[in-house]
């Protein structure tokens, strides 16, 4: 008699990236909710980081734009108001870090920035922008993430205003983390 062993599948660990919430008092989504949300919607090892929309948790799926499209519709439905996701599995993050064109470890992290973005935007859309004029501050694309130095920190930073601009990232979900949140979410996912 042969035994069948079923074998559990391999769940991937996640980071989900909220745009625009917990900002200036409105878009509230406190991290305790999120992380009933995420449970609600059957993720193990739910945790948040921070209360800037950050969350790791563990799925069997493979689908990151479908758990993406998914978790926003349970935020739309709690609390009445849109929020762009961005969800990550923990290699994606890591190769994110590992491209980093910029000397990360030699940065503090309010010095660079990565953007992380749902789609692959054509370079010649950042072809405007008059990168001598900002320096020392720069910018690099990658693959699905934008770098951004800023060595005075993102809130004094005029090229982020620049990046920031519609036109740049119109039809593209993006949302912005500094590198220390970077580096912990790469941390936080690779456990």
């Amino acid at each position: 008699m042969t035994s069948r062993t079923t074998k559990k599948p391999t769940n991937t660990a996640y980071a989900a990236l909220l745009r625009g919430v917990n900002v200036g008092g409105s878009r509230k989504v406190p991290m305790a909710e999120l992380r009933e949300i995420l449970e609600g919607l059957g993720h193990e090892d739910v945790r948040t980081y921070l209360q800037s929309g950050n969350a790791v948790f563990t799925s069997a799926r493979t689908d990151a734009d479908g758990l993406a499209r998914e978790l926003e519709q349970a935020i739309e439905a709690r609390f009445g108001f849109a929020v762009a996701c961005l969800v990550l599995d923990g290699a994606r993050l890591r190769a994110v870090a590992d491209a980093c064109p910029f000397p990360a470890a030699e940065l503090e992290g309010k010095q660079l920035h990565a953007t992380f973005l749902s789609e692959q935007p054509d370079a010649s859309r950042f072809d405007g922008i008059d990168r001598e004029a900002h320096l020392p501050e720069e910018f690099r694309l990658g693959d699905r993430v934008l770098y951004l130095y800023a060595p005075e920190g993102l809130g004094r930073s005029k090229l982020a205003e620049v990046l920031a601009r519609p036109a740049l990232t119109q039809g593209i979900d993006a949302t912005t983390r500094n590198w220390n949140t970077v580096a912990k979410l790469v941390e936080m996912t690779s456990d």
